[in-house]
């Protein structure tokens, strides 16, 4: 247990440390140890509980309840401030409501329900802990080069990176002690510190556009967070229990009842992973610097509302109507938001409807709720999490360089940024390429699909995957072309930034090599254990080792012939006299003119306002569905005592 309170409370303290340290070479020692420490600890507890799976821990120590309670009621207090001071009536109104309500429960009757196990460490937490522990940490590291250019672009504001260090790592501590939590109650408590460092990292830049975003957000978690608080009134007012653990037990004795509790978690999840509705906040969070963006809003913070729903799959499914509710959500967000990234040309948001898109993927298969879903489900978080970090920070750093995220503005940086642009494309290529990960994953997910009988999922997933290839293949086309006569800047890249690069390809690659592995050992024990086993092979072995084969020869090959071609360059023909630069040729009436790529967008067929509308409206729909059917159970079981 030492272990994980290390990883929840060591990078707290040491976002303290960080908020009080102002010298720019004291932070950089101070984030890298700590960045060590915590992805060392994180290994530890992987090996630690290798062969046991996990354990369970009681930690009955009354004053932590009161303390989070205090803690709870000020953060409220503060929110109600921040929000009438911003005239944002709604967040001030959610935490008027949802802190009381959960206080009066605690005092009223969650004081008398016992709970054996406060925390407890899974298989899945582990992955969970590795994702945060290691990729969390390199984040912190590539954000001391990247905000060091932030602060330079910015001067004569003054330097709040103090802040956004400590932020950052009270939010690593606090995911580590989401995933943890057996107590419902705890496990709100660091999801209402998530949400708000979600907050004040959007806001960081205090501009009217991004305070305005920063608000979304944190209306749009807290109004999961009172679906959370209502789940947990009913969870223990009904059932007599405040464990997970329990919940997940008594679903198949209560059948759809335990559904109602579920269908508020699950909902909270929805908000936190971003889904239609819900989607705008993770857009609009990409106002922030690109460390939060690959932080809270790729590989870690929105990975607590899939993680929530992964962990509700038991009690989820086609046989109740919260299963129901979340499968299609995830389903229609997953192709609304593939068809909204087509029609994008910034990086980021590009970046960004693909992780809601994913997302919604990840949604769709805790929903479906089998064990062969949820094997699609994990490993697609594994995967998502290693490879778009490495492409959001990849963004950063080519913002910072050539002074633009816009795909289109990233003709010839294979010239410019050569080993940048060949990280790009190791994470585009894990993204929708065979045979990398995220491709197996979607194709167990669409055999788990099959399976499940729900013939519009399955549309969706064959659609949706298909429209990923327009998106990506433009962003790699643009990467890959040659532009003779640009000059290489990337001597510019700070140190920082080029290892977490480095170091996320070599975990892409590793994740992809060793995936048989990590199904074998980490992931079908767990769901054995959860599930009481595989009704089925999501992936033969032999298809597995094939997959890793194709990776280990194109590793090998890529290694072996990279940069040892000797063809000679000569000059470009561009429909005109060339100039001599191989950059702008002589258009008609003599005028120079730049020559340049540019790829078709379509977006009067896919405009992110259509997509969104469509995708805002059908989602809606199933979430009132889901009310009404919930209501309708709570009636006919009620007229069912009486």
């Amino acid at each position: 247990m030492g272990t994980i309170l290390f990883l929840i409370f060591f990078p707290m303290i040491i976002a303290l440390i960080l908020l009080v340290a102002k010298a720019d070479k004291l932070r950089d020692v101070i984030v890298k140890i700590a960045a060590l420490a915590m992805a060392a600890v994180s290994i530890v507890v992987a090996v630690q509980y290798f062969k046991s799976g996990g354990d369970t821990f009681a930690v009955h120590v009354e004053a932590i309840n009161y303390i989070m309670m205090v803690i709870e009621a000020l953060l409220a207090l503060y929110i109600i401030i921040v929000g009438i001071k911003h005239k944002k009536y709604l967040a001030s109104l959610f935490a008027v409501i949802q802190t009381p309500l959960l206080m009066w429960f605690e005092l009223s009757h969650g004081h008398h329900i016992e709970v054996g196990y406060n925390m407890y460490v899974d298989r899945l937490s582990v992955i969970m802990i590795l994702i945060i522990g290691i990729v969390g940490g390199l984040i912190t590291v590539y954000a001391l080069g990247y905000m060091k250019d932030f602060q330079h672009h910015h001067a004569g504001e003054s330097d709040r990176r103090p802040w956004f260090f400590f932020v950052m790592f009270l939010f690593l501590g606090a995911m580590v002690g989401l995933v943890t939590s057996n107590n419902m109650i705890w496990m709100y408590f660091f999801w209402e510190i998530t949400s708000l460092s979600s907050f004040w990292l959007i806001g960081y830049t205090k501009t009217e556009e991004a305070t305005n975003n920063a608000f979304r957000a944190l209306i749009m978690n807290l109004g999961g967070g009172l679906g959370f608080a209502i789940g947990i009134v009913i969870l223990g007012m009904v059932f007599g229990t405040l464990e997970l653990s329990s919940m997940l037990q008594i679903g198949t004795v209560y059948g759809d009842l335990v559904a109602i509790p579920a269908a508020f978690f699950a909902f909270a999840g929805i908000t936190k992973a971003a889904q239609m509705p819900f989607n705008s906040w993770l857009l609009g969070a990409m106002v922030a610097p690109t460390p939060t963006s690959a932080l809270l809003h790729s590989s870690t913070m929105v990975k607590a509302g899939v993680f929530m729903i992964i962990k509700l799959a038991p009690v989820l499914g086609m046989s109740n109507f919260a299963g129901i509710m979340t499968m299609m959500v995830g389903g229609i967000t997953f192709l609304m938001a593939s068809f909204a990234a087509i029609s994008q040309s910034n990086a980021k948001r590009v970046l960004a409807y693909s992780t809601i898109a994913n997302l919604g993927l990840i949604v769709t298969c805790g929903g479906i709720g089998t064990p062969e879903a949820v094997w699609a489900g994990v490993m697609l978080i594994i995967f998502h999490a290693v490879t778009k970090s490495l492409l959001f920070l990849c963004v950063g750093t080519a913002e910072h360089n050539i002074g633009s995220r816009d795909i289109e503005d990233m003709d010839g940086l294979f010239v410019r940024m050569p080993r940048l642009a060949g990280f790009m494309m190791v994470g585009i290529a894990g993204m929708f390429l065979a045979p990398f990960g995220m491709l197996i994953s979607k194709w167990a997910a669409m055999t788990a699909f099959v399976d499940s009988g729900n013939i519009i999922l399955v549309g969706i997933i064959c659609f949706g995957s298909a429209v990923t290839a327009f998106y990506w293949i433009k962003w790699m086309g643009k990467l890959s072309a040659i532009v003779a006569g640009e000059k290489n800047i990337e001597q510019n890249v700070h140190k920082e930034e080029t290892f977490v690069h480095t170091t996320l390809v070599i975990l892409t690659v590793v994740v992809c090599l060793i995936f048989p592995l990590i199904s074998a050992f980490m992931l079908v024990p767990y769901l054995e254990g959860v599930f009481g086993g595989l009704t089925s092979v999501v992936l033969s072995s032999g298809n597995m080792i094939i997959m890793v084969i194709m990776v280990a020869v194109i590793v090998l090959l890529t290694g072996i012939f990279f940069g040892k071609s000797k063809k000679k360059i000569v000059p470009i023909y561009l429909a005109g006299a060339n100039m001599g630069d191989n950059l702008t040729y002589q258009g008609s009436m003599g005028k120079e003119v730049r020559f340049s790529l540019r790829n078709w967008h379509m977006e009067h067929y896919f405009g992110e306002k259509k997509m969104n509308l469509i995708g805002g409206i059908a989602s809606t729909v199933m979430l009132i569905m889901g009310i009404g059917i919930m209501v309708g159970t709570l009636v006919s079981l009620l007229g069912g005592v009486a």
